[in-house]
């Protein structure tokens, strides 16, 4: 078969193809141009998801009638102060991405200019381009998409369900709210719920907009992210480690005011938070960076959703120690959704409940029904019962704990939970998960400044396993080492321990060797070094702290409180799980009906 030039319009379908995937596209390429034009406020109105009509009308800056014509044109941009790709500073292309939706749709674009006495309208017939034609409108710029791919059924029967696309189209419209908070969208049509977030200026103005579109629920548990490495400027919110969630879809990504979805960055993160979750969870970040024109590519992608990096370690690192200095900013801090779901577990009690005495309260007991009761509970009817699992400890006369951002500890609930009281709040503390953290915390700080303090046994301790574990532990030996373990072998299915981490005080052995045994099963051979090790202590810190059955004393429960308030990241385990939960005292105002 000869070869031949393809007609116009198959040339533009084609490209359409690369750049117009779903309804969700073409709002994109007409917000950008929106934004690109000076935008400052933007209305988007779509209808069947957006294969019926998608609207977008803006009050930038307009065009004139030579503007006009050559904006449904393929490669024509008002883009490239140049004909140089190396340094783009706008968001598209206006010319080739109106052209490829034209060819798929019926398009229609009204415009003026704020200096003009009259506005143009241009109706584009997929792919026929009618004349332009005087029209009566506001200033700024209307685009009219309707019958999307209706000429190409292909391409139309790939698209999802009406409900789907119109939710693709909301979150492409929030991911460029989020990165101009300085323009304000409108977003409505008879396939979404209506949102309107407010244009805000100043300091504020990102946190501001961030808590429009994602919530506030988002902005009250994130910590403010600045850091500049090398010309690489990383700002937005990193949520807290325990307000995660399941999956990566609230991770928003900006380079140079683009949404993109880039494996670096979604790596970085990854990195940034392994310290803190487990790896089935996912941070809630919004991140923007910016860095020269020059040091990106954001041409490697049609749609242009993804982006190569000239010096991708350095981006990477300019991430991941922006997320660190903001998480140890947190202190201590946990998210304080953990309050919320606390409060909705206590119930009024209600349901009738036998009593001691055997009998049920099926509403408000009757000072007879105290009476029974009293008499059930005699020093007798006692003598049978075991210990008790709450212990509460008189305050000294002279407290003034209470005023530590982490209070007074009043009570040990379940030989686990430390009950604690500040001025204003109640807090409930999970006395194994916060020693976990600051035992762990200790021991990166150790490793940093060099090994691991290590305490020698009198005797050494013998601990038996099988002929695999011991393989293990003895090629991992001079790891250990460096972190405080030191161990020989001790025949074919025995270790002798003859020193451990001082951090760990006085530890069961033999079950901190055999839970890491396992992990090092778990990890293999080929596991980085870091990950190895940061495995590894983890491991440690879990079964050498404070665990779930001891009793402490006061000053004990206190001094873990102290500890809590200086070390970065006590607010949650090595494994994501909150240490503590605050109740304010109106909040248990509330649950007695008090406010």
């Amino acid at each position: 078969m000869p070869i031949r030039r393809l007609p116009d319009d198959l040339v533009n379908r084609i490209a359409a193809g690369e750049v117009v995937e779903r309804p969700a596209s073409v709002v994109k390429e007409l917000v950008e141009n929106a934004i690109d034009a000076g935008a400052t406020r933007i209305a988007v109105t779509s209808s069947g998801g957006g294969k019926s009509l998608i609207r977008v009308a803006d009050n930038g800056a307009g065009m004139d009638e030579a503007d006009l014509r050559l904006s449904v044109e393929r490669h024509a941009t008002s883009k490239l102060a140049d004909d140089g790709l190396d340094d783009i500073r706008s968001l598209g292309f206006r010319g080739e991405a109106l052209a490829s939706i034209g060819s798929v749709s019926d398009l229609r674009i009204r415009t003026r200019r704020h200096d003009a006495d009259g506005g143009l309208e241009l109706m584009v017939k997929r792919a026929r381009v009618g004349e332009p034609r005087p029209v009566a409108t506001n200033p700024g710029t209307i685009v009219e998409v309707e019958n999307l791919f209706a000429a190409v059924p292909a391409r139309l029967k790939f698209l999802k369900t009406d409900r789907a696309e119109a939710a693709a189209i909301t979150d492409t419209v929030k991911r460029l709210a989020m990165a101009n908070p300085q323009v304000q969208f409108v977003l409505d049509g008879p396939d979404r719920q209506a949102a309107n977030w407010g244009a805000s200026d100043g300091d504020g103005a990102r946190a501001e907009r961030l808590a429009q579109v994602i919530g506030k629920d988002f902005a009250d548990n994130a910590v403010p992210v600045a850091h500049i490495r090398q010309g690489v400027v990383v700002q937005g919110l990193a949520g807290l480690p325990t307000y995660s969630r399941a999956n990566s879809l609230s991770q928003f990504l900006f380079v140079n005011g683009r949404s993109v979805k880039d494996k670096v960055l979604m790596g970085a993160v990854r990195a940034a938070y392994s310290d803190y979750l487990f790896r089935d969870r996912f941070p809630v970040v919004a991140l923007f960076l910016s860095l020269p024109p020059d040091q990106v590519d954001v041409n490697v992608h049609p749609a242009k959703a993804e982006v190569r990096f000239r010096d991708a370690g350095l981006v990477r690192m300019a991430v991941i120690r922006g997320i660190e200095e903001a998480l140890d900013s947190a202190g201590f801090r946990a998210s304080n959704t953990m309050a919320e779901a606390t409060l909705n577990a206590f119930q009024p009690r209600t349901a009738a409940a036998p009593g001691p005495s055997g009998r049920s309260w099926a509403g408000a007991p009757s000072p007879a029904d105290f009476a029974a009761e009293r008499a059930a509970y005699s020093p007798a009817g006692l003598s049978g019962l075991s210990e008790p699992s709450t212990r509460f400890e008189p305050a000294p006369p002279d407290d003034v704990q209470v005023e530590f951002p982490l209070g007074s500890a009043r009570a040990q609930l379940f030989e686990n939970f430390i009950v604690s009281q500040t001025e204003a709040s109640l807090l409930l503390v999970d006395q194994h998960a916060a020693h976990e953290r600051l035992v762990y915390e200790r021991f990166k700080a150790q490793l940093a400044d060099g090994r691991v303090a290590s305490q020698a046994h009198l005797i050494p301790v013998v601990v038996e396993l099988n002929e695999e574990e011991c393989d293990l532990l003895e090629a991992a030996s001079g790891e250990l080492e460096h972190l405080g373990l030191y161990l020989d072998r001790f025949g074919p299915r025995a270790v002798s321990v003859r020193e451990t981490p001082a951090v760990l005080g006085q530890t069961d052995v033999a079950r901190v060797v055999r839970d890491l045994a396992d992990g090092l099963a778990d990890l293999g051979e080929t596991s980085a070094l870091k990950q190895r090790m940061e495995a590894i202590i983890g491991r440690m810190a879990c079964h050498g702290s404070v665990r779930s059955g001891r009793r402490l004393r006061v000053d004990e429960m206190n001094a873990l409180l102290r500890d809590m308030e200086k070390t970065p990241h006590s607010g949650q385990c090595i494994h994501g799980r909150p240490t503590y939960v605050e109740l304010h005292k109106d909040d248990i105002e509330k649950l007695f009906g008090r406010r």
